[in-house]
């Protein structure tokens, strides 16, 4: 007779977390974030609320939680880097390219039904709730805003850009209009609107003669 194995509980609780994942983002999609709740978020992930309540304080704390898991494997699916480093703007000595290869795949991801519907809500919400608004920007968006910062003062350094030119404002010459045409949905978004944000934003902060 085979020996009795007791149940894997960390199996059985990644399995869980991974559902409730997939229910907070699923119901803030369809429903709001104001509209879903941990009653809903349990119920659609199959397990009782009090497990979830064990492992997250609020329901921002899942929502933000999972989604911050949703983009860690949005960013592990597009490609490793090389090395196996932390995942960085790429520096080829060609400003322009890089920039469009990273806009463009900014676009990819905000018209991802996936990502797209979770991002507005949390989005919508942070707007007027200051708490859960601060939260995003700080695990979310900082720590995405600063890889433009290292590449664009990398720039700097090898004569790419005006020597003036302050990074963190630069780089919100090229997020800003992605975000407000996605945001307010005033016309498609698409890679040939990145590439041309690019090369605006660039045509202005070159090197003057």
């Amino acid at each position: 007779m085979a020996p009795h194995k007791e149940p894997d509980s960390s199996r059985r609780s990644d399995r869980s977390r991974r559902a409730i994942y997939d229910a907070a983002l699923a119901l803030v999609g369809e429903a709001g974030y104001r509209r879903t709740t941990i009653e809903g978020i349990a119920a659609r992930a199959g397990v009782g609320k009090q497990t979830i309540y064990r492992w997250w304080p609020s329901k921002a704390a899942v929502l933000m939680e999972a989604f911050l898991d949703l983009a860690t494997r949005a960013a592990e699916e597009a490609g490793p880097q090389a090395g196996g480093a932390e995942y960085s703007i790429p520096d080829t000595g060609d400003l322009a390219a890089d920039l469009k290869l990273v806009l463009r795949a900014t676009v990819d991801e905000l018209n991802d039904p996936l990502m797209e519907a979770p991002t507005r809500a949390l989005t919508a919400e942070g707007v007027v709730d200051a708490k859960l608004g601060a939260e995003f920007v700080e695990k979310l968006l900082d720590p995405q805003l600063a890889l433009y910062v290292t590449r664009l003062r990398a720039a700097q350094e090898a004569g790419q850009l005006r020597p003036d030119a302050e990074p963190r404002i630069a780089l919100e010459l090229l997020i800003a209009p992605l975000t407000h045409r996605w945001l307010l949905r005033t016309l498609p978004l698409t890679h040939a609107y990145a590439d041309t944000i690019v090369d605006y934003a660039l045509g202005g902060l070159a090197p003057r003669p």
